[in-house]
């Protein structure tokens, strides 16, 4: 691989470009946070679907993306004179340096729990501890991924199950909860029943190492994979998937699922 010196060219290259096409190119120059947002929304994304494909070529591509954008806020805020790249590299590395005691300083942790544990607790110390347990979690965050951060942050505390079996008999619970509910024929209930439903199996996953965002789009993946099976051979019929009936378009469904085997 290269080295630290390569490695530190190849960064002073990126900024150097980013400098240029900011002064020259008439998009880059217009931008601003806010209309870079969404721009940089989708490119994490983007970098989420490799991920989930473990494709080595577009994640390092995708990073480079991303790395972009981080230069590119950096940028801006130095032509404000607020921070440049090296105050956020230095933020960043202090940060680091505080949350690792372990490692920079004289606290014991021998297992990924203390490491977690020590984390939050040096987390709520970096602002005066006036941050509560769950204030880190971001309210911008997809609501999915955003139920397993919270829970995890509990856990970090010691707020949590002693075991899968605890989370999973709430799960059952919650969805005799939310049969009743729906039962009575009250939407705001039953809603509010099903969102404790989701967020009890996301505990429950998560209690079993399990990713729930992970595992909901491996699913939809799957799903699309065998629908669009479907969708093809219903073409090579000469057929339209309106005009056939559910039973033929599960034997379609099936064969998809044997073909994957």
């Amino acid at each position: 691989m290269h080295t630290k010196e390569e490695k530190m060219e190849a960064f002073g290259r990126l900024l150097d470009i980013i400098d240029e096409l900011r002064e020259k190119c008439p998009w880059d120059r217009k931008q601003t946070n806010e209309s870079l947002r969404p721009n940089t929304i989708e490119e994490a994304y983007e970098l989420c679907e490799a991920l989930m494909k473990n494709d080595n070529k577009e994640i390092c591509k995708e990073l480079g993306d991303v790395l972009m954008h981080v230069c590119f806020y950096a940028k801006m805020g130095d032509e404000k004179s607020e921070f440049d790249i090296k105050d956020v590299c230095d933020r960043l590395c202090d940060k680091l340096i505080f949350r690792h005691p372990h490692i920079y300083g004289d606290v014991v942790a021998n297992s990924v729990g203390e490491v977690l544990q020590n984390w939050e607790q040096l987390k709520m110390k970096e602002k005066g501890g006036n941050k509560t347990v769950l204030s880190g979690v971001p309210q911008s965050l997809p609501t999915l991924i955003k139920a397993y951060r919270i829970q995890d942050k509990a856990r970090n505390v010691g707020f949590d199950w002693d075991d899968a079996s605890g989370a999973w008999q709430k799960v059952k619970e919650e969805i005799a909860e939310f049969e009743e509910a729906v039962k009575d024929m009250s939407k705001e209930e039953a809603e509010a029943e099903f969102g404790d439903v989701m967020f009890s199996l996301i505990n429950a996953a998560r209690l079993h190492h399990i990713n729930p965002d992970n595992a909901l789009e491996q699913t939809n993946q799957k799903f699309i994979r065998r629908f669009n099976y479907v969708e093809e051979h219903s073409i090579k019929q000469g057929r339209s998937l309106k005009d056939m009936s559910l039973a033929e378009m599960d034997a379609l469904w099936d064969e998809a699922k044997k073909n994957e085997r």
